[in-house]
């Protein structure tokens, strides 16, 4: 049997409002009312999480809390790897992370593992080669840094290559170099890392950590104080 041409226009033209009808329901709800909502709620409750976790210093804002940052020296000439400052307590190495390739003009973040095997003979040299620069480093007048007493993070980057925090051990491994540096009191530099030690997230999640961008912004109060 035949069907009339006005019924199956009718039918498709009752279809298609139907569609409209769903997507600009759809779009309404999930597109403009429930981000709102969550924006709302995430403002209302975590406001210092819901916009990055800024931190401050001097009436500005000078970094995330959640991304670490470097502390170099400007490049010499010819030099294509920065030296470190080392009046700054240093972060976790990023040697081997990827390089930003798209954009050549702007440094942009970039996260990411070296993605090397645990007998990578490349890895292995770059461990190598960054124990020896943290004793070297960190080895001043009346202070010797013994092999055994660097950790891991100091000469390992983190699975992102953006992590802001260091071991308790590794911020105060570098102390006596800082406070040297910085012509401060050793014992003085221990009680800025002990008050910017936070311990394991409710008490048994993840392990203590010093955030260093917060840790050189008291640093740098301190010694403006001196």
């Amino acid at each position: 049997m035949l069907i009339p041409m006005n019924n199956s226009v009718t039918g498709t033209a009752r279809l298609l409002g139907a569609g409209l009808r769903a997507l600009l329901v759809l779009t309404l709800v999930c597109g403009v009312v429930y981000p709102l909502v969550v924006t709302g709620i995430a403002q209302g409750l975590f406001p210092g999480r819901a916009n990055g976790s800024e931190i401050e210093a001097d009436g500005e804002v000078v970094g995330s809390s959640l991304i670490g940052q470097s502390y170099t020296l400007p490049l010499k000439e010819g030099q294509k790897t920065p030296e470190p400052d080392l009046k700054w307590f240093q972060g976790r190495p990023a040697n081997g992370l990827g390089t930003n390739s798209v954009n050549t003009q702007y440094r942009l973040v970039l996260s990411g593992a070296t993605n090397r095997s645990a007998d990578d003979e490349e890895l292995i040299q770059w461990v190598k080669d960054a124990k020896a620069a943290v004793i070297r480093d960190n080895s001043v007048g009346g202070y010797t840094v013994e092999p055994s007493e660097v950790p891991a993070d100091a000469v390992t980057s983190s699975g992102s290559g953006l992590d802001p925090d260091i071991s308790p051990q590794y911020a105060h491994l570098q102390v006596h170099r800082v406070a040297q540096r910085n012509g401060l009191p050793v014992e003085q530099v221990e009680q800025l890392v002990d008050a910017h030690t936070e311990s394991r997230t409710l008490g048994f999640i993840g392990e203590p950590r010093v955030n260093v961008l917060e840790l050189n912004i008291a640093l740098k109060d301190l010694t403006a104080k001196r």
